[in-house]
């Protein structure tokens, strides 16, 4: 197992330092969060021994339990769908929340945040496929999203997050992560008091093109434990 996940990680570097290359991009401005949604507690401890240092929990539940025997210096994500019940277990323990997609979760994770005493930081979900079955804003809906966050202040947004589609079909991602892109810098310019410098966007079938369309972070999982 050992020499496994070695190999992964190796060959998931050296396609970021590939990709890097080509498009003339600075290999530092990219975090590989690695997706332990079906990892577990012993793979995520010998992945932080090779130098992984982020992992991105889907369910709050495998987070709580993962978070207490894993190393304590791993810097601890949100990326699945954040339902409010469990606001109280996931704030106090991530560095940051990839899907914020509601008003009401966001208080309330400013609730949280507040009672933690900490500025929680978070990504807002945006659904550029239009796909019935996932969460996310409609883009068109950013605008005043973001406008009514500015009034919750232990919460900070950093930039957006999507999912493409499961498709072969490469066109298709890359024009929906270069979508995301193009609405984190609108919404830039719009707003002199936004500042989303993060896109979160690509998954162990598609963050070649994802890097290559302007990725800050990568989630990854099967890439890396399978």
């Amino acid at each position: 197992m050992v020499f496994k996940l070695k190999e992964n990680i190796t060959g998931l570097k050296n396609d970021i330092n590939s990709i890097c290359k080509k498009t003339g991009r600075n290999v530092e401005d990219i975090t590989i969060v690695a997706a332990t949604k079906y990892a577990s507690a012993e793979q995520i401890n010998l992945v932080y021994g090779m130098g992984l240092k982020n992992f991105g929990e889907n369910r709050a539940d495998q987070l709580e339990e993962k978070y207490n025997i894993v190393e304590k210096g791993a810097i601890w994500h949100f990326i699945g769908h954040l339902q409010s019940r469990k606001i109280k277990i996931v704030v106090p323990k991530v560095e940051l929340i990839h899907s914020i997609d509601k008003i009401s979760t966001l208080s309330k994770v400013n609730d949280e945040a507040e009672k933690n005493r900490k500025i929680q930081k978070l990504l807002i979900e945006i659904n550029i496929s239009g796909e019935e079955t996932k969460y996310g804003l409609r883009p068109g809906d950013l605008p005043d999203f973001l406008e009514k966050a500015l009034d919750y202040r232990n919460v900070k947004i950093v930039g957006l997050m999507t999912m493409a589609p499961l498709t072969d079909d490469f066109g298709l991602i890359k024009n929906i992560f270069r979508r995301l892109r193009t609405l984190r810098d609108k919404s830039n310019k719009d707003s002199d008091s936004i500042n989303l410098s993060e896109l979160s966007m690509g998954m162990s079938n598609d963050y070649k093109i994802a890097i290559e369309e302007g990725a800050t972070f990568i989630r990854v999982g099967s890439k890396i434990f399978k």
